[in-house]
């Protein structure tokens, strides 16, 4: 084990044509790995600071159970600026280019709590009535209206929430997509190896970037349909293959025997 890490190392070195400096780098260990591996660890990729940054590439270095305090930086940084006196226009323009951009790159990798965006949303929400001394203003208009795109009648902002599970969705079919990605041969080992991403199991103690990715999954299995070529592989009843808006599978039959497979339906003498 301890040589295939060495061996990696070797690898990026040589793919990358970059030398990892040693002396500035710093590693990291999970909670049960013992004392005896972890000096065996740092001798042979000799790195012997043991630190974790709160955050890397603008992102948090350790999400664990506490997911509300390592995400507590975006409410700092939405809030920074909720002072300015702007105009509507103006204020719409930061709201849409600034305060709902900046928790994208999390929003990515990382289911965010409920409460979490709900309090985001309050913030813009506040920020755009504005306050009177002190005191917040009257909400004339509810917030899920104001989120509906202009053409329906809203300001085309986004419902946090919403967003975050609609850039998870993105990942998702990143990897149904895409199986050669870097992601997909990353994680397809780990988690689907003898199975689709669309069946697999979240499993028993997934990571968290697993976990957001599973959610981004069910809600882009909310719109998919499988695409027909000979049938014999989609099941009638339980796959949805009906490029409808409703219902995308038939209602189950009741009477003995029905077909199973999309094949069957098929008249092969008409196919092309």
């Amino acid at each position: 084990m301890l040589g295939e890490v060495k061996e990696v190392l070797n690898i990026y070195c040589q793919a990358s044509d970059q030398q990892i400096n040693m002396k500035k780098s710093s590693i990291h260990f999970a909670k049960g790995c013992s004392q005896s591996l972890k000096g065996e660890i740092k001798n042979i990729l000799k790195v012997h600071t043991k630190a974790l940054k709160e955050k890397y590439l603008g992102m948090p270095s350790d999400v664990g159970s506490a997911i509300n305090d390592a995400f507590k930086f975006l409410k700092d940084r939405v809030q920074g600026w909720m002072e300015q006196c702007l105009s509507a226009g103006g204020k719409e323009v930061l709201i849409k280019s600034v305060a709902q951009a900046i928790p994208t790159f999390s929003m990515s990798c990382f289911k965010l709590p409920r409460g979490l965006c709900q309090h985001l949303d309050g913030l813009l929400r506040k920020f755009w009535w504005g306050s009177r001394d002190g005191k917040r203003k009257t909400c004339w208009v509810a917030w899920e209206d104001m989120t509906k795109p202009k053409y329906f009648g809203g300001l085309g902002f986004r419902d946090m929430e919403m967003f975050n599970l609609a850039l998870l969705a993105k990942q998702a079919w990143q990897l149904l997509h895409d199986e050669n990605s870097l992601s997909a041969r990353v994680l397809k080992p780990v988690y689907f190896p003898d199975t689709s991403f669309l069946d697999v199991v979240i499993g028993q103690s997934p990571s968290r970037i697993w976990r957001s990715i599973m959610e981004g999954r069910e809600v882009l299995k909310g719109g998919l349909i499988r695409r027909i070529g000979t049938g014999e592989s989609t099941n009638i009843w339980s796959m949805d293959w009906l490029p409808t808006s409703g219902l995308r599978r038939p209602v189950p039959c009741t009477r003995p025997n029905p077909p199973q497979w999309v094949s069957e339906l098929i008249d092969q003498t008409t196919a092309s």
